[in-house]
């Protein structure tokens, strides 16, 4: 389901069953010349779309701190300081809260390999749903909630999953140690966009630019795609909270 189209009274039912409600964070990223700048936001988004309704998709997070390490101004990328949005992402994860989900999912797909360490995107989301959870609590709850001896079950609580920290979880897309080819633009991605939106994809120009890390390129195939999202799927289902 998508967040955008839905009725006062599905978002109601959403809420009482716990559907997961999903944020697919991205940015705008120069990925070579045979790929679009969208490919880590594509890779997120077509990939939680096989989800079906299982899922409430809200509208994507498109512009996070790609940096210019890749390529230069002029190329496609967008790079936003984590400052200027880490207000929005904490702002949309309180209103998220303020309606009742508790249930929120981020995922992400660019510079995942390091996630437990953490990049200035993922850190950035995973921060403001700290902050959003925090204020949250203690507007309903009052200075001292935690404190209160109201809450003298929360570590057995929290060992059974009925952690308030847990209302909203940041997520990479792909398990650490995944079978599977995580890079920038070579054979992995390549692959991951040829099974997932294969009309943006330029096979002919995959070894323009001369790039070391688009040399892989060629070797990419939709069957590995389909690969690779089957992985990506059967880490984040669970994560999700989906049989």
């Amino acid at each position: 389901m998508q967040f955008d189209r839905m009725r006062p009274h599905q978002i109601a039912e959403a809420i009482i069953a716990g559907t997961p409600v999903v944020l697919p964070i991205g940015v705008m990223e120069y990925h070579g010349q045979h790929l679009p700048a969208g490919v880590d936001l594509l890779i997120v988004t077509e990939t939680l779309k096989r989800l079906g309704d299982r899922i409430i998709m809200l509208p994507p997070f498109a512009y996070g701190a790609a940096s210019h390490a890749v390529a230069g101004a002029g190329q496609g990328t967008l790079h936003l300081d984590p400052a200027t949005f880490l207000p929005l992402a904490e702002a949309l994860f309180s209103a998220l809260l303020t309606t009742g989900f508790r249930n929120l999912h981020g995922v992400i797909h660019h510079q995942t390999e390091n996630f437990a360490q953490g990049m200035p995107t993922d850190l950035s989301f995973r921060l403001a749903a700290r902050n959003a959870i925090f204020r949250h609590l203690e507007v309903a709850r009052g200075p001292g909630w935690w404190g209160d001896r109201a809450m003298q079950d929360y570590y057995a609580d929290a060992a059974a999953g009925e952690d308030p920290f847990n209302w909203i979880r940041i997520h990479p897309l792909f398990p650490k140690g995944a079978d599977f080819p995580f890079d920038h633009a070579g054979v992995g991605e390549t692959a991951l966009m040829l099974a997932l939106a294969p009309e943006t994809v330029d096979m002919t120009r995959a070894t323009d630019g001369g790039h070391w890390y688009t040399e892989t390129a060629p070797q990419a195939t939709a069957a590995l795609g389909e690969a690779g999202v089957a992985l990506a799927l059967a880490h984040i289902a669970p994560a999700l909270g989906l049989a």
